[in-house]
């Protein structure tokens, strides 16, 4: 018999994979993993068939297709008025979570400490892990998720090589303004440290609020990875398809990871994206729009509950206190009651700790469904 030791003794199935099969097993309402039940754009999935149609079934660049890479340009252009080389500054990945392992492979070394706000996506601690490198996990303060400065600037030593940033946040629904980002560059601009910005969430912005950019601060624009996604912005999230951004230093040592990770992204995808993008632009300009009616409604249903919530900022999660209705429960006890007594599935937020506020009373929520989904969900809510 071979001995084998585990990187990650400690990893398991991961929680999203967990409640969905709740949610298959009870027949319930799946509101625990983040995607969309309903269809992408049309238009989208046809430009997808012509993709593959018209023989575009081969290996695309290494880098990405360029049409797309001029796209993702176009949008920070628009957006925050940063013209990008999309040659040298603009990466296209199978997915977001891909880029993110990279970005840190590349930039992240043994004996390095990476700074964690925590609730955080559950990619970020294992990817640090695997380069033995120590993840300094920082709590963002209960109620309202912000980040404690005085916390941050404690926590930063001569070690500290990376700090990751998720605006907007997962699985909070909060948004970085721009004084947060200004209080990171005043801890770090003398420092040699790097900043990886996961924005897939960056058009769904709700309430007339500004999403900023890691680069979008000169401060930051030469230490900074920004990782994105056309999954959540096209509802297309099984297409797993998104894109790094950096300047061509730090691009330069992602590709040398990103190449040996995956060679390439799917070519039709990356097609009918790019056409789609250049084709449709009122999309993006309509999504804050479009997911902010999702959010209201689904708050208009909540009203009726005796769940506590304060409105998500962005993404397209609901956080909600549940602490009037079953405190003797923790989360993960709590969704469990939700699922097998009232066949409706959520995820509890402690999952994205290293450790969790004891008294933590919270479980989050997706609203990216359909209208009928959103109101079957409400009305079971509001007789727990």
């Amino acid at each position: 018999m071979i001995e084998i030791h585990s990187k990650l003794p400690a990893q398991d199935v991961t929680i999203f994979s967990t409640m969905s099969a709740m949610a298959q097993r009870l027949n319930a309402i799946n509101l625990s993993q983040g995607f969309p039940d309903f269809p992408a754009p049309a238009e989208l999935l046809q430009a997808l068939s012509q993709a593959t149609l018209e023989g575009n079934n081969q290996y695309a660049a290494g880098d990405g297709l360029l049409s797309l890479r001029e796209q993702v340009a176009a949008q920070f252009e628009k957006r925050d008025q940063l013209n990008l080389d999309p040659i040298t500054e603009i990466t296209i990945t199978p997915g977001a979570t891909i880029g993110i392992f990279s970005a840190i492979q590349a930039i992240v070394h043994a004996g390095d400490e990476v700074i964690i706000f925590d609730p955080s996506y559950d990619s970020y601690a294992p990817s640090v892990q695997l380069v033995e490198a120590t993840v300094i996990h920082i709590p963002l303060t209960t109620p309202d998720f912000s980040v404690d400065w005085n916390q941050v600037k404690a926590a930063i030593t001569d070690k500290t090589r990376m700090i990751i940033v998720n605006t907007p946040h997962n699985p909070t629904g909060t948004i970085w303004s721009k004084q947060d980002w200004l209080n990171l560059i005043a801890l770090i601009q003398d420092k040699n440290i790097v900043v990886l910005s996961d924005e897939v969430y960056e058009h769904l912005v709700f309430d007339g609020q500004h999403h900023y950019s890691a680069l979008s601060f000169p401060e930051l624009r030469e230490r900074s990875f920004v990782i994105g996604s056309f999954g959540k912005t096209f509802h297309v999230t099984g297409w797993k398809t998104g894109y790094c951004v950096a300047t061509p230093q730090l691009m330069k040592v992602f590709r040398q990871v990103y190449q040996f990770a995956n060679f390439c992204g799917v070519t039709p995808i990356q097609i009918a994206l790019a056409n789609f993008m250049q084709q449709h632009p009122e999309h993006i300009q309509n999504l804050a729009s479009f997911y902010q009616q999702k959010r209201d409604f689904f708050q208009l249903g909540l009203a009726q509950s005796r769940f506590k919530f304060t409105p998500s900022q962005g993404t397209y999660f609901q956080n909600v206190d549940y602490s009037d209705i079953r405190p003797d429960l923790n989360d993960v006890e709590m969704c469990q009651f939700l699922a097998e007594q009232h066949k409706i599935v959520a995820i509890p937020v402690s999952v994205f700790y290293q450790h969790a506020p004891k008294n933590l009373r919270f479980i989050r929520f997706c609203f990216a469904k359909k209208q009928e989904t959103l109101t079957h969900a409400c009305e079971i809510l509001s007789q727990v």
